[in-house]
């Protein structure tokens, strides 16, 4: 099973970007799935996740100015991110917990850099 990010890019602050991760694989289910992300010289922090039933939480930091959402018919997971500030630049994250043929599955993608600046 594979996750593949895309969405990333270099916006102007107060700008926005959508985030999407599409899940790839044969007899997988994820429950949670969720967006982290890193900053230069920070560690990996949680910035939402959402469960399969469509229960979200959200980082602080991001609380009003992020959405997370999911289609489980597709296996995707989508951030949008608006009201973008400078302090948001970091390589984003997606990553999923689930099973698969009934054992326990845990993936992260390769990451897509979102860059805020002016």
């Amino acid at each position: 099973v594979q996750l593949v990010e895309s969405g990333g890019g270099l916006v102007q602050p107060g700008g926005s970007l959508r985030l999407s991760c599409a899940a790839s694989g044969n007899n997988f289910r994820f429950n949670t799935m969720a967006w982290y992300r890193q900053a230069p010289g920070k560690q990996r922090e949680l910035v939402a996740a959402i469960s399969s039933g469509g229960s979200t939480n959200y980082a602080d930091s991001v609380k009003g100015r992020f959405t997370i959402s999911r289609d489980n018919a597709k296996n995707t997971v989508y951030l949008q991110t608006n009201s973008l500030k400078p302090e948001d630049t970091a390589v984003y994250y997606c990553n999923a917990k689930g099973s698969q043929n009934g054992i326990p599955l845990f993936r992260w993608g390769q990451g897509t850099q979102v860059t805020v600046s002016s």
